[in-house]
């Protein structure tokens, strides 16, 4: 049987889109491929009995198409403050496992890698608020996202979107932003500046997103 598992969480994500990435509205990458990084700060959670409230993550994910046309490589970095049971969880849930196919945007990204990198277990910084669409998440000699305002290029003002997606998978409505991403991980990231972002709550289950 199946283990039940639910998350909130913050999420700030950067991917080498332009602004509001066309793989939210059913298009093709912006360049054919899709380079993407994920951090998430997990404010309450349990997978069956085991609590994740506290803990971080980040997922790295690099497909030569467009996600659904498969053939990715994702690699997982987990919160080394996490005991074996919650390291042991946070892989399955990021990594699509115990959960109803198509549910969640984890299933899809697990799904479509057939190349998955070893977890690490490492230091994480996320620092991330969805309202003012400013933040970063940082893994120490690995990687390092800063998630901005998109600005007006004549008047330098901040510009405002949101994406409402009421019947998604990964969340429910997002705040869109601008981020950059410097890596050194196994996963290649380049072009990833000043280029889409989102800022988003996230309340997910095994069985897909909750509100």
């Amino acid at each position: 049987m199946a283990v039940a598992w639910r998350v909130k969480a913050t999420e700030l994500a950067n991917c080498n889109c332009n602004y509001g990435c066309p793989c939210q509205f059913n298009a093709l990458p912006t360049h054919g491929d899709c380079r993407a990084a994920v951090g998430y700060q997990i404010e309450e959670g349990n997978f069956g009995s085991v609590k994740l409230d506290g803990l971080r993550a980040v997922l790295m994910a690099s497909f030569p198409g467009a996600i659904h046309q498969g053939n990715g490589t994702m690699q997982l970095i987990i919160d080394e403050r996490a005991d074996p049971s919650q390291r042991d969880a946070l892989i399955k849930i990021l990594s699509g496992q115990e959960t109803d196919d198509m549910a969640t945007f984890w299933w899809v990204i697990g799904a479509m890698s057939p190349n998955k990198l070893e977890p690490l277990f490492r230091p994480i910084e996320v620092d991330a608020t969805v309202e003012t669409r400013r933040g970063h998440f940082r893994v120490p000699g690995i990687l390092e996202t800063v998630g901005e305002p998109i600005r007006n290029p004549v008047t330098g003002a901040e510009h405002r979107a949101r994406i409402d997606l009421p019947h998604g998978f990964e969340y429910r409505i997002a705040e869109a932003a601008s981020a950059t991403t410097r890596a050194t991980a196994a996963i290649g990231l380049p072009g990833l500046e000043k280029t889409h972002s989102h800022f988003a709550h996230m309340h997910v289950s095994n069985k897909g997103v909750l509100d």
